[in-house]
């Protein structure tokens, strides 16, 4: 069931609006033109705890309209009576494992940015995230969001599994290659990434205190998101993350072996090929890097590489709340309903020189 035709703006619903990538989504929806938010709720808020307004959560919403809403504690019969076209889950992945199913069969489009139902095989979730899928019909329809390259099938999703901020980067610099068929499959990809502390979360971690926070790589040879990586990027992978002393932000390192006889022209060409008609991917001149300041509170993954003999180096740059996370999501709905995928997401000038597949 689709409600689009019947509204003149899309009716949509926040989940985990008092975290980060919650208050992220709230930024974008609430400068997108047919973006209506009409319930903003906490997955773990209970009824005893009081609805804050947004604004008193995040003081910059408090001029805004969207400020005033109140942050309410989830429950479903409350979700369905506010005819949704979309819903957003910023939530753990046990929460949107459990209510995924429900709001599916409600003829709302979800849009989840847990790990829930990224990953094809349940017995690979099972080993990653420590519990039992039960929905594996769901997670088979669910459509991986990396909207740059599953387009058309978003374009019919019920689900979108909005990919995770260290796959985004890894992956939009990997994929291209791969598909090209460049790449030396014997050899595993090394991807070593460091992200700004607002990755970790709002909740309080001794690790991410002030006066704690350090650079330090975590999760070696375990970290979850390593068969996100391998499965959509289509190569074994050895990744490394890092947890780095900033805010907001990814920097990923991916090595790779290339084929005998693949030149630095034969690279470029794959991710031009891939790209060309991506608007939110833009890959560097050759002698440019990719920086964390040059793509922060944007949706932009900026990629530069180099290559030496068959020994190939990628920098990939992202933020983590936006292109990682909020901004990925908000892109696959405006493909879902059918909007440009740049819509609320770039200035009106921008969004022209994009739109004429200039480098903007």
């Amino acid at each position: 069931m689709d409600r689009r035709s019947s509204f003149t703006s899309l009716r949509i619903a926040v989940v985990g609006a008092s975290g980060y990538t919650g208050a992220e989504l709230l930024t974008i929806l609430a400068n997108h033109p047919a973006a209506e938010v009409v319930g903003v709720f906490g997955s773990s808020r209970k009824s005893d705890e009081g609805s804050p307004r947004v604004a008193d959560l995040f003081a910059r919403f408090e001029a805004q309209e969207i400020g005033a809403l109140r942050v309410m504690p989830f429950e479903m019969s409350a979700v369905l009576a506010l005819q949704l076209d979309a819903i957003f889950l910023a939530t753990p992945h046990e929460f949107s494992h459990e209510v995924a199913r429900e709001l599916v069969d409600a003829g709302i489009v979800v849009f989840d940015l847990s790990a829930a139902f990224r990953l094809s095989d349940c017995n690979v979730f099972e080993k990653n995230y420590g519990f039992a899928h039960l929905h594996g019909s769901l997670l088979s329809e669910s459509v991986y969001g990396l909207a740059e390259f599953n387009h058309a099938s978003l374009a019919h999703a019920r689900l979108v599994a909005v990919p995770g901020c260290y796959p985004t980067a890894s992956i939009l610099a990997i994929r291209p290659l791969v598909e090209a068929g460049l790449i030396d499959l014997s050899c595993a990809a090394i991807v070593d990434a460091t992200s700004g502390v607002s990755g970790a979360g709002r909740t309080a971690q001794v690790k991410s205190h002030f006066c704690e926070v350090s650079l330090q790589a975590y999760g070696v040879f375990k970290h979850r998101h390593r068969p996100e990586i391998a499965e959509h990027a289509g190569i074994a992978t050895i990744f490394t993350p890092h947890l780095g002393c900033y805010e907001r932000g990814i920097l990923a390192t991916t090595h790779l072996q290339v084929r005998a006889g693949t030149t630095t022209q034969d690279i470029r060409n794959a991710f031009e090929h891939a790209y060309a008609r991506r608007a939110f991917v833009r890959v560097l001149k050759s002698g440019r890097w990719p920086s964390i300041a040059g793509v922060e509170r944007t949706n932009f993954c900026d990629i530069g590489f180099e290559l030496e003999g068959t020994h190939l180096i990628i920098e990939s740059a992202i933020d983590n709340l936006v292109k990682g996370a909020a901004g990925q999501a908000v892109q696959c709905m405006n493909i879902r309903f059918g909007f440009d995928e740049v819509t609320g997401m770039l200035p009106i000038s921008m969004t022209t020189t994009v739109n004429a597949g200039g480098d903007a």
